[in-house]
């Protein structure tokens, strides 16, 4: 009785058995432990992990990826313990879980160091693949494929190859990885290799890769330069593909390397010699030539003078007479044009052009075939608040001053009776050829009334009443398309003073006067019936005699009346 009681454990070390057990228990699930293959049943190995009961793996876990054989009864393994005991009583275990958590702890060695990992291409999922590290799934963006997009994987799916690891995640189980910086890393390291084997001024021969707008890239043997557009030809080259072929061997010079981005500039043109060598004498200022438009922009035209030696003519240098029109107006592409060189810069490559100065100036011309004082005519173009503008030969125009339209009005009024496409005749009263000129004048096409071309002191003229009023009469006289005005006062309307009330006149009435004075500065003039009355008594008592030699007045006027009857 005694002994039964003594081997009965106390409660003491039923405590501590179950506290080992316990205790086990947490330091072993989801960690990888070593056990021992006890046996195989059928398809699965009989494994002891140091607990009550063994577990139990499949084969097929032990024929993936590590390439080992099947380990038999006695061989130790590891594997990943998930749990002590299942309800069967079992512990359940795992060599394809153990795999993994040996290959996220080497890759995460690998990961911190920087250092590819071996592993291949297995599947295709959305967005890009699916790589095996050697027990680990990782994910490989199909961004990260290649340098450039790939069309065909095919040949790259379950072949071994190095890739970067991108990003590691273990809680979530995520790795992305990426072949494109392993092969960007090698290109470096070729680059660096090719880069420190050129030199500038080296020339090379090498193989059109590439063309887009700006140029094209050219293969030197494994490392490609960039040959721009304005290095191929000293020439204007308005795009890459008029000078080379994808696929066409070119031999060029190294312009420049640059040492931080390793970047190759190329040169064609560098290989020739440059046509502005010498460009001054070539082309000395106020010779005239003959070259061809190549391009045309807003403020002129470029003008190749030969391969690779280009003009510009500014748009102000374009047209004596066209002065506010666009270039595209003027020349066209292509065109062959004369031009004069006004300006050669050679060290900042640039001759200024004229294409006007190719032209006679139409100033000069026209002074040649219109002196002043001849007669012009043309279309009004346009009317001003100054004046008026004619239209004359080769696009040049002539202005009539409101103070040159008529002599007798004002500007305003006298503008007033012209209009635009109306022809008109004027006289050429200046012509400045420097400051491109012409001054034309209506009114002088025919003579100033108040300058005595037409009328003068003591003439006798025949006036139509325009206006009676109480001080005089308002009339008018001479030529019908440029009457003259003028005002008669009371009391010169007769030497009578009984014939001198304005009232015995009529609007449209016809009266002669004489002019008895005229005013150049205030272009006015006087008329006096009065004045015309005494002059011609006057001259009758010249024709007649005097009243000393018997004739009495009234017979002298007697005999004026008779002689102005008679001659009626």
């Amino acid at each position: 009785m005694a002994d039964d009681m003594s081997m009965t454990p106390s409660r003491e070390d039923f405590s501590a058995l179950l506290e080992e057990a316990l205790a086990g228990r947490d330091l072993a699930e989801g960690s990888v432990v070593h056990g021992q293959v006890v046996g195989i049943e059928k398809d699965f190995l009989i494994v002891d992990v140091g607990l009550k009961t063994e577990g139990r793996i499949s084969v097929k876990e032990f024929q993936q990826g590590d390439g080992k054989p099947v380990p038999k009864v006695g061989d130790t393994v590891e594997v990943y313990l998930e749990r002590v005991e299942n309800a069967s009583g079992e512990a359940v275990i795992s060599r394809e879980k153990a795999r993994r958590e040996e290959a996220w702890t080497r890759l995460e060695g690998v990961y911190a160091e920087a250092q590819p990992v071996m592993g291949s291409i297995v599947g295709r999922v959305k967005g890009g693949f699916t790589v095996d590290l050697g027990g680990a799934s990782a994910f490989l963006p199909g961004s990260q494929v290649d340098i450039r997009p790939v069309r065909d994987v095919g040949p790259l799916m379950g072949k071994e190859q190095p890739f970067a690891i991108l990003k590691m995640d273990r809680p979530r189980g995520n790795i992305v990885v990426s072949r494109r910086a392993i092969l960007e890393e090698a290109r470096a390291e070729q680059r660096t290799e090719l880069v420190s084997q050129l030199h500038e001024g080296e020339i090379r021969e090498g193989v059109v890769k590439n063309i887009t707008d700006y140029g094209a890239f050219v293969d030197l043997g494994g490392i490609d330069g960039l040959l721009h557009v304005t290095d191929m030809s000293w020439k204007r080259v308005n795009h890459p593909s008029q000078v080379l072929a994808v696929g066409d061997t070119v031999k060029v010079q190294i312009v420049k390397i640059n040492p931080d981005t390793q970047r190759i500039s190329l040169g064609m043109k560098q290989l020739q010699a440059d046509p502005w060598d010498d460009v001054e004498g070539k082309y000395p200022v106020g010779a005239r030539f003959t070259g061809r438009i190549t391009n045309i922009t807003d403020y002129g035209a470029f003008v190749e003078l030969e391969a690779g030696v280009e003009g510009l003519v500014h748009v102000s240098e374009m047209s004596w007479t066209k002065k506010n029109a666009h270039p595209g107006k003027i020349v066209s592409t292509s065109q062959e044009v004369d031009v004069v060189v006004l300006d050669v810069d050679a060290s900042k490559r640039r001759i200024s052009l004229g294409l006007k100065q190719a032209q006679r100036n139409p100033w000069e011309v026209f002074l040649e075939s219109h002196p002043v004082g001849s007669v012009v005519e043309g279309e009004v173009k346009n009317t001003t608040e100054f004046g008026l503008f004619i239209g004359l030969d080769n696009d040049i125009d002539g202005m009539v001053h409101l103070s040159d339209i008529d002599w007798n009005v004002s500007g305003e009024e006298a503008m007033a009776k012209y209009h635009r496409a109306e022809m008109v005749k004027a006289r050429v009263l200046d012509v400045d050829v420097e400051k491109e000129r012409i001054s034309l004048g209506i009114k002088q096409m025919s003579g100033d009334p108040i300058a005595g071309d037409v009328f003068r002191r003591g003439q006798v003229v025949t006036s139509t009443i325009l206006e009676v009023t109480s001080g005089g009469l308002e009339v008018k006289f001479g030529e019908e398309d440029a009457p003259m005005t003028a005002f008669i006062r009371k009391a010169d309307l007769s030497r009578d003073r009984q014939d001198q009330n304005p009232e015995r006149f009529g609007v449209g009435d016809r009266l002669d006067a004489m002019i008895t004075n005229i005013d150049k500065a205030a272009r006015r003039v006087s008329l006096s019936v009065k004045a015309m009355q005494q002059a011609e008594e006057k001259d009758q008592m010249e024709q007649f005699g005097s009243s000393d030699s018997g004739a009495s007045l009234g017979d002298i006027l007697g005999a004026a009346l008779r002689e102005r009857a008679g001659k009626d």
